[in-house]
């Protein structure tokens, strides 16, 4: 029976996964917060399929994850993105390099690229009852080409900037568009997510019962409805630098094991494997104070050797510009000025929230660093890129895309909390929301922590998976 719910669990969230990216839309006016109900219905079907699993037989348990993060990959796969145009930039990206031209040397809107643009990309305007132009569509802007100035429809965002993205990021894009014709439009990058969807589920099957942990934890990433949204649906490149700071977590946290030339070897593999996370979106660089302490100069030369080398060949063609967007970016989100710390803001307005911000990730990266078990760096990464998260309280939930594998691991499940509460700020976004989501899964967090620590697990360690409803 067990066995059953789950699997009609599993079902039924994939059904909505695709009502939700069919009939309802973020992009949509009329939609009337049709999402959101449509997004807080999954992650009740997410709650109870977590709980149904937790008597499930082991080897049926690791089918039923396996299986169930391909049906939910899949069921992502029903419609265009329906929450970012992320994936358009990169689609963009993508096709100039094949082009021979380097993304971080004109912005989208620049007619010196209109050889590139694609009918997805750039659709034709339309006249008005007064003969101007107009853009019209869902995911459809209206800018002006440069120098000529001539209105244009694009469903590239910022399309007057350069890009932002790092280059391991920017080979990821090549590599992805070299697979399809220019003309094909969202899909390639949402196919590349299921795939490391699935592939991230199937190294936590691994992982947890290499480890002699129950493996079903695994479903909290590979059933996911953030994930599912974010790493496919959306496309995000924040799932790419997950998978590559999990197996540099798990190289390292291994690196202690064998004989020393083992340990140099997995060391340098997991430093070249951080480095390559951090050339993908620059934000896995808060995973660092967690598995750092065993080897700390391999690792360290290893990864800024990487990540110099990815960049060496944008800097010979592009020179300073390949920082791109970035310092527009942190300014345009309001973290030169304090203005995006939700929580902070509220006892350090202005420039004082950035102080505290920093205060408060140093101190924890500090204590990450020194407490955490090099054997079993799991929570480490959990309480760095969480508290992270919810110091900084970016606009965009994606980005704790990078702690769900490592709730998976820690069975630290409350953690979720912090991408629900990034979802909910994403989907209703004002600062009252933000400050009330953000606030609750502190508390969460906290209370759940406590009542660990009263059923009397060492240190407020996890039970098995049976006990998933208290600890």
């Amino acid at each position: 029976m067990r066995i059953l719910l789950t699997a009609i669990t599993l079902a039924a969230m994939a059904a909505l996964a695709v009502f939700s990216i069919t009939a309802v839309g973020f992009f949509d006016p009329s939609d009337a917060g049709g999402i959101f109900w449509c997004t807080a219905g999954l992650w009740a079907l997410y709650a109870l399929a977590l709980w149904s699993v937790r008597t499930v037989p082991s080897r049926a348990a690791i089918v039923l994850v396996i299986a169930g993060s391909a049906l939910l990959g899949g069921s992502a796969l029903a419609g265009p993105p329906n929450t970012s145009t992320d994936s358009a930039r990169y689609a963009w990206d993508g096709i100039v390099q094949l082009g021979g031209v380097s993304p971080y040397t004109h912005v989208p809107a620049d007619d010196a690229l209109a050889e590139f643009r694609t009918d997805w990309l750039f659709p034709s305007t339309v006249l008005d009852a007064d003969g101007r132009p107009q853009c019209e569509g869902p995911r459809v802007g209206r800018t002006l080409s440069i120098p000529s100035f001539v209105v244009t429809c694009t469903t590239i965002n910022r399309p007057q900037v350069n890009t932002i993205y790092p280059p391991a990021a920017e080979l990821y894009f090549a590599g992805v568009r070299a697979t399809v014709p220019a003309s094909v439009g969202y899909i390639p990058f949402q196919v590349a997510g299921a795939l490391i969807l699935v592939g991230v589920s199937i190294a936590l099957v691994l992982a947890l019962r290499r480890r002699g942990i129950d493996p079903r934890w695994a479903a909290v990433w590979a059933w996911s409805p953030f994930v599912a949204t974010e790493a496919v649906t959306n496309s995000h490149v924040d799932s790419l630098a997950a998978l590559l700071l999990l197996i540099a977590t798990l190289l390292l946290s291994r690196a202690g094991t064998g004989v020393r030339r083992v340990d140099v070897q997995r060391s340098v593999l997991g430093g070249i494997s951080l480095g390559v996370a951090i050339a993908v979106k620059l934000v896995p660089v808060i995973g660092v104070p967690a598995i750092l302490r065993r080897h700390p100069f391999s690792v360290s030369i290893s990864a800024v050797l990487t990540f110099a080398a990815l960049y060496v060949p944008y800097i010979l063609s592009t020179g300073i510009a390949v920082i791109g967007f970035l310092p527009g970016y942190l300014s345009e989100e309001g973290y030169d000025d304090g203005s995006r710390f939700a929580l902070l803001s509220i006892v350090a307005p202005g420039l004082g929230a950035l102080v505290l911000a920093a205060i408060l990730l140093l101190v924890t990266a500090l204590l990450v660093f020194r407490f955490t078990d090099q054997d079993s760096p799991w929570f480490g990464q959990v309480v760095m890129i969480g508290v992270t998260m919810l110091v900084v309280t970016p606009s965009y939930s994606w980005y704790a895309l990078l702690m769900v594998p490592f709730v998976a691991l820690s069975r630290r499940w409350e953690w979720m909390l912090v991408p629900l509460a990034l979802t909910v700020q994403l989907l209703v976004p004002t600062l009252a929301v933000a400050r009330i989501s953000f606030a609750v899964a502190i508390v969460g967090i906290l209370m759940v922590t406590m009542l660990r620590r009263r059923a009397g697990g060492v240190g407020g360690t996890p039970r098995p998976m049976v006990n998933l409803s208290v600890t």
